[in-house]
C-alpha cells in the first residue's frame, strides 16, 4: 500500500519561548502533523515537556497532534496526554514490559497507537502488536537530544518493517536526522511520514519553513519514484 507522504515537523527544535507562534507559523508552512517529543530524563537523558504543553498548544492548531512518549514508565500518563488533545500517541516498545496493554489503553481511550524503537532494538520486538497499531516510528538517531545526525543502519530496519507491515493500514514514520538530503532514501526504504526538528527550524521565519518542508517532500516523494516505476513495468 502506498500512502502519501507526510511531513510532521518537530517541535522540539521551536523557540519555545514562542511555541503558540511557531507551531502557528509551520501550520501555516505546510506541515501535515505537529510532531511532539515528550521526554523525562529517565527513560531518555532529556527533559522536554508534559500533558500541559500539549493541552496548551493543542487550540493553535486542527493539524494532527503526533505525540511520542520517550518515557517509562509510561502506561500512568496516557490517559493525561490523551486528554490533552492528542491525536496519535506512541510508545516505545522498551519503554515497559506489557506493550501489548500499553497499546491495548491507548486505543481505550480513542486514540492512534503507535510503537517506537530504538536504534539497537530489532524489529522483532513489534512482531505481535503489528495488528493493533496505526504507526511504527523507526528512531533514526538515540533518542533524548535533537540536532543528532542521521543513522544510515536504520534504512535496512526500515525496509525490513516496510515488508511486515505489508498491506495493514500503518504508517511508517522516521524520525532522527531527516533533512532533504537523505529523505529520499528514506522514502525509498519504506517510510511514509517523516519527523523533522532542526531541518524546519532552522530558518527562523514561516517562508524558511515553507522551503524546508517543501525540500523535504519534494525529496521524499522523488526517492519513491524508482520503485512506483518499477512496479509499473510490465
Amino acid at each position: 500500500m502506498t500512502r502519501e507522504i507526510v511531513i510532521a515537523p518537530s517541535i522540539l527544535a521551536a523557540d519555545f519561548a514562542r511555541l503558540g507562534e511557531e507551531i502557528a507559523a509551520i501550520d501555516a508552512a505546510g506541515a501535515d502533523w505537529i510532531h511532539c517529543d515528550v521526554m523525562d530524563g529517565h527513560f531518555v537523558p532529556n527533559i522536554s515537556f508534559g500533558a500541559d504543553v500539549i493541552k496548551a498548544i493543542r487550540p493553535v492548531t486542527k493539524k494532527i497532534l503526533d505525540v511520542h512518549l520517550m518515557i517509562a514508565p509510561v502506561d500512568p500518563y496516557l490517559e493525561a496526554f490523551a486528554k490533552a488533545g492528542a491525536d496519535i500517541i506512541t510508545v516505545h516498545a522498551e519503554a515497559g514490559p506489557h506493550l501489548d496493554r500499553s497499546i491495548q489503553a491507548i486505543r481505550a481511550l480513542g486514540k492512534k497507537a503507535g510503537v517506537s524503537l530504538c536504534p539497537a532494538t530489532a524489529e522483532s520486538a513489534i512482531t505481535y502488536v503489528l495488528d493493533r497499531v496505526d504507526l511504527v516510528l523507526v528512531m533514526t538517531v538515540n533518542p533524548g537530544f535533537g540536532g543528532q545526525s542521521f543513522l544510515e543502519s536504520q534504512l535496512e530496519k526500515i525496509e525490513r518493517i516496510k515488508v511486515m507491515i505489508g498491506d495493514r493500514p500503518i504508517r511508517l514514520e522516521v524520525d532522527g536526522g531527516v533533512t532533504p538530503d537523505n529523505a529520499a532514501a528514506v522514502a525509498a526504504a519504506g517510510a511514509d511520514t517523516l519527523v523533522a526538528g532542526s531541518a524546519v527550524f532552522r530558518g527562523k521565519s514561516k517562508a524558511a519553513y515553507a522551503n524546508s518542508i517543501a525540500a523535504i517532500r519534494t525529496a521524499a516523494e522523488a526517492g519513491r519514484v524508482p520503485k512506483l516505476q518499477t512496479a509499473l513495468i510490465p
